[in-house]
């Protein structure tokens, strides 16, 4: 198969962010004001066009690269460099990126005469919300009232809409006067013989009165909270080495990532983004999801993802947002469509799948950390959660859970497939809702088991064990209502009518890693997610290529989502499906290969791997990079050891299986239950493993999952 590498999910653009500010550029590091490039501050673009020229010639730079996540280094030549003597002279941009934008652009001469340079700097900026950074903005209207203060050189960009109070000031910082006129800055530069002369840019936002400083020039980090959430980040992920390169890049990307992504948010630091450039808000289910799968490398972002979703539970019933007292939040965007009202998104809580992952994220978080300190302090919030499944998750009381919409502008789909199109019947029809989709039941089913753990370590074992009973019966009857024998998987979801929506899809990896289904059928189940129509070479489609429906490059149709390959990885593991958990990782380390850094994007296609698609493409508007893609690869490590930690009893147990690409596999920073473990995986001659554990006092133990042993009887 023809091999192609260092593809970019898009080509044209690069992305440096810093909390909940962005800087999005050209490849070249320019802001020339096409499509989504500008800086964004809280989801909003203050700056939407800086265009630059030196002599009335624009500047092509010859280089750019960021810098330490939240810096942006460019160098464009301005003289003639090969006349002699020397006539060279260059560019420099430097840009950082924080609550607020720096630039500074620094002329460099190494000419032995001076010169004389007119610097001119068009700018604009037309506060675009991000959803509308494409195309400009077209959902709410308004003027821009431009005003220069020639005593402190400053530039004032001033936001009339409707009452939203928004402005960017942008100051101006040089050595020789500044003239503004025809919506451009004007600063003529004397450059001596071999030296330099320096402007620099202040890109402060302006909200409901709140000035948003600009960071300092330096390429360290700056002391901030987002930065603080990244230095802890870089300093506790674990470390992977493998004589496999693909999978030591690609776990080095992953936490790479994950450290730059903490949105810096004052109830939960570490806490991260979705992704960019599109989702950079708070986003309660990618959240947790994220920090759960991240769990090997570290267990910070769980912590902090917990607590800030405990900080936004819903608290009143309104049907504008989809809110429910205490119903975990969907999103909250902060850009102006939102804050105007024209969308709920400012505090959204449509989604059924939040309610039951805070539960079950806040037991693996005691299973990693024994940190019962922390679930205390959560313990409301889990009865909260409890109490809104129970009262407003099965309204019909038909002992599942299923999802509706009230708000008109809200999601149709509230399952982990949320797009209106995701849910389909076997003819190719939207399913109307309500709808109870199969991976929340199983989400619901795990959220009572974990919720009942929790509580009976927390001092509650009466009304923990209540919880596990309720989690059998749930399993008892989700088996009978979901399993579709002639076709060997479980059924999408059960209609408005109560009949099963016999689609073939993915949410099967869901139902395996929750443990919700039977040992017995555990193989026919992975044998289907791995059928040709199914499973593309990089990983599981999230609809069947057979069914009327699929479409390879759709957002749930048939695409295949790495966050996916986590999930069904681990629940591959956990009933022991070896073969299938080789194939499946695989894909998609050789997926991540294809791509520049090895980053996984959000969504690949479903286009098969075969010598027509030597690469899987990915959908149109893929976020790269995106928190749970890069959990991903975390999690399949994980899977690959069959890992489960028991913090409380000072243990962890394994199982590892490394298939023949991957000879061996060494991580290093491990953490349990407050203790530090190296750990190092071969494989031998025949496919047995050899392991070692080294660091700190806690049990190492060799042993299959419960499932996996039961499956491997019964096979």
């Amino acid at each position: 198969m023809t091999r192609v590498r260092n593809l970019r999910v898009r080509p044209d653009l690069l992305y440096v962010a810093s909390g909940w500010s962005t800087l999005v550029t050209d490849v070249r590091g320019r802001i020339t004001g096409a499509g989504p490039q500008g800086f964004f501050a809280r989801n909003t673009r203050v700056l939407s066009t800086e265009r630059l020229s030196v002599d009335g010639r624009e500047p092509v730079p010859f280089s750019t690269a960021n810098v330490a996540g939240h810096a942006q280094l460019s160098y464009a030549a301005l003289g003639d460099g090969d006349t002699l003597p020397s006539r060279a002279a260059y560019l420099l941009v430097e840009r950082f990126v924080g609550a607020g934008l720096r630039t500074r652009l620094t002329v460099v001469s190494y000419a032995a005469v001076p010169l004389d340079l007119r610097l001119r700097i068009h700018l604009a900026a037309d506060f675009a919300d991000t959803s509308e950074a494409e195309t400009g903005r077209r959902v709410q209207s308004g003027t821009v009232d431009a005003s220069w203060d020639d005593r402190d050189r400053e530039l004032r960009l001033a936001y009339r809409c409707d009452g939203l109070d928004r402005a960017v000031a942008i100051g101006v910082r040089a050595d020789t006067p500044v003239r503004y006129a025809d919506a451009a800055l004007t600063v003529d530069l004397a450059v001596p013989p071999r030296g330099s002369r320096r402007v620099e840019l202040l890109v402060e936002p302006v909200f409901d009165g709140q000035r948003l400083a600009a960071p300092p020039p330096t390429f360290a980090e700056p002391d901030d909270a987002a930065a603080r959430a990244r230095g802890t980040l870089a300093r506790e992920l674990a470390r992977l080495a493998s004589s496999n390169f693909d999978v030591t890049a690609a776990w080095r990307c992953a936490v790479d990532d994950l450290s730059v992504l903490p949105l810096g948010e004052p109830e939960g630091p570490t806490a991260p983004m979705a992704g960019l450039p599109i989702y950079q808000e708070i986003f309660g289910r990618d959240t947790m999801t994220a920090s759960w799968q991240s769990l090997l490398a570290g267990s910070t972002m769980l912590a902090d993802s917990l607590r800030l979703n405990a900080h936004h539970l819903g608290r009143r019933v309104d049907d504008w947002r989809d809110e429910e007292p205490g119903k975990p939040l969907h999103e909250a965007r902060r850009g102006p469509v939102s804050a105007l009202g024209i969308d709920p998104f400012d505090g959204y809580y449509g989604d059924w799948s939040t309610a039951p992952d805070f539960l079950v994220f806040l037991g693996q978080y005691l299973a990693w950390t024994g940190d019962l300190y922390t679930v205390r302090e959560l313990l409301p919030t889990a009865r909260r959660v409890l109490g809104w499944i129970d009262r407003f998750g099965d309204l019909d009381r038909d002992g599942f859970l299923e999802y509706h919409r009230r708000s008109p502008a809200g999601l149709k789909n509230q399952g982990w497939k949320d797009s209106d199109t995701a849910i389909v019947d076997e003819h190719g029809e939207v399913v109307p809702n309500p709808i109870a989709t199969s991976e929340l039941q199983a989400y619901w089913y795990a959220a009572l088991r974990h919720a009942g753990v929790v509580f009976a370590a927390a001092g509650h074992p009466a009304y923990g064990a209540g919880l596990i009973r309720r989690a059998a019966a749930l399993r008892r009857r989700f088996h009978r209502a979901y399993w579709m024998p002639d076709r060997g998987c479980h059924a999408l979801a059960l209609g408005p009518d109560k009949r099963q929506v016999r689609s073939v899809n993915s949410n099967d990896g869901h139902l395996l890693a929750t443990g919700i289904v039977p040992a017995r059928i555990a193989p026919l189940v992975a044998d289907r997610l791995l059928a040709p129509d199914m499973f593309s070479g990089w990983g599981v489609r999230t609809l069947s290529s057979a069914h009327p429906a699929y479409d390879p490059f759709s957002y749930h149709r048939g695409s295949v989502w790495p966050v996916e390959a986590g999930t069904i990885g681990l629940g591959l593991a956990r009933y022991g499906c070896w073969e299938h958990l080789h194939r499946l990782a695989e894909g998609m380390f050789s997926a991540a290969a294809l791509f520049t850094e090895h980053r996984l994007p959000e969504v690949l296609s479903g286009l098969p791997r075969d010598d027509a698609h030597p690469h899987p493409g990915v959908y149109p508007d893929s976020c790269s990079p995106q928190a749970w893609s890069a959990s991903a690869v975390v999690a399949l490590i994980q899977a690959l050891l069959a890992l489960r930690p028991a913090a409380p009893l000072r243990t962890i147990f394994v199982d590892p299986h490394l298939p023949e690409w991957l000879p061996d596999l060494t991580l290093e920073g491990v953490r349990v239950g407050g203790r530090t473990v190296d750990l190092t995986v071969r494989r031998g001659r025949g496919g047995r493993t050899s392991l070692r554990a080294r660091g700190d006092r806690i049990a190492v133990v060799r042993r299959p999952t419960l499932q996996a042993s039961a499956t491997r009887r019964r096979s």
